[in-house]
């Protein structure tokens, strides 16, 4: 064409522009498409992972005790700092006052030894105290 010639590229026409225009929302719809179905798979993914995971967790933990109110127990140490290597990795005796959900009481000091007066701890960080009487160590 003429205009061709002169400008070196073709002349936009109308029915060009509809072209276009149709062209590209096929392409969006695709491209939303094929985004949705990746999110898809990723999600399964994801979900068949964690199950796996929580199978693999499961396995190798164990139920943790439970306590009553005034059972007598120690503490773990949580509090990580210099020197504390050597101190014992459990503080206590400490007796339950409180149950509360999920495994986790709280606890007040009986009588007077290193750590706070008052505390909430779960059961996997707690042990029964050794009673004497009962002769168990």
């Amino acid at each position: 064409t003429p205009f061709e010639l002169l400008v070196g590229q073709r002349m936009r026409l109308k029915d060009d522009l509809k072209l276009y225009d149709l062209l590209r929302e096929a392409a969006i719809e695709t491209f939303q498409q094929e985004r949705m179905e990746l999110r898809r798979e990723a999600k399964k993914n994801i979900s068949k992972i964690q199950e796996e995971n929580r199978k693999t967790y499961d396995r190798r933990r164990k139920s943790p005790n439970e306590y009553r109110i005034n059972d007598v127990v120690a503490i773990q140490r949580t509090q990580l700092g210099p020197r504390l290597k050597v101190r014992p990795k459990f503080l206590g005796p400490y007796k339950v006052s409180t149950e509360l959900r999920n495994d986790r009481y709280i606890v007040d000091k009986l009588g007077e030894h290193e750590g706070p007066k008052r505390s909430s701890t779960s059961a996997d960080h707690m042990k029964p105290w050794p009673n004497i009487e009962d002769g168990a160590t």
